[in-house]
């Protein structure tokens, strides 16, 4: 048997897709907010997926704020909207 792929849900459009398809944001044990490039980083987590879209209504709705409960710098968004841009 192979082994499964993890399953995760965007935190704005709720669709299911593969970990390695979403960015993983984190609330660190500190209470920092950053991205998680590697998905394995200690701390709270939430999902978003890889579309402007889902990023620009991230920040319109404050999606990610409601599921980190804490607030989300523009420094972060802007690091989002660059990694789209790198890929």
């Amino acid at each position: 048997m192979g082994k499964e792929t993890p399953v995760r849900t965007c935190v704005v459009c709720r669709q299911e897709k593969s970990k390695g398809e979403l960015l993983r944001v984190i609330r660190t044990p500190e209470g920092a907010i950053e991205l998680d490039k590697t998905g394995r980083s200690n701390g709270r987590g939430a999902y978003i997926c890889k579309d402007e879209k889902c990023i620009g209504e991230a920040k319109k709705k404050r999606g990610l704020e409601k599921s980190l409960k804490t607030a989300i710098p523009e420094s972060l968004y802007k690091e989002l909207e660059k990694v789209l841009k790198d890929e």
